[in-house]
């Protein structure tokens, strides 16, 4: 039977003193990089059989991807987060101006 974990049996992975598994876009942006990496290392590889080559191909992509996806994936985080700002400031007007 599967079990939804909480809160409370987290056990945070520490990185620079931070909880990465608290940082947005971490997860998602180094899955990504990872996938990627062994995707175009093992497709280089197959193609060319030096395996040196296929390794600088793959940490190479890692390093692009996980970098790209991070930088996306944080601008739109800023700007949904300036969004929810907005809108929590629209609605604080609302509630004072009605009473």
């Amino acid at each position: 039977m599967a079990t939804v974990s909480n809160d409370d049996d987290h056990k945070p992975f520490m990185f620079l003193g931070k909880d990465v598994s608290k940082i947005p876009c971490f997860r998602n942006s180094y899955f990504y990089g990872i996938l990627g990496g062994i995707a175009s290392g093992l497709g280089c590889f197959m193609l060319t059989s030096k395996p040196k080559k296929a390794v600088n191909v793959g940490f190479g992509s890692f390093f692009v991807i996980s970098t790209s996806y991070w930088i996306l994936c944080r601008y739109n985080y800023s700007i949904t987060e300036k969004r929810m700002n907005e809108l929590k400031d629209v609605i604080i007007e609302k509630k004072s101006g009605q009473l």
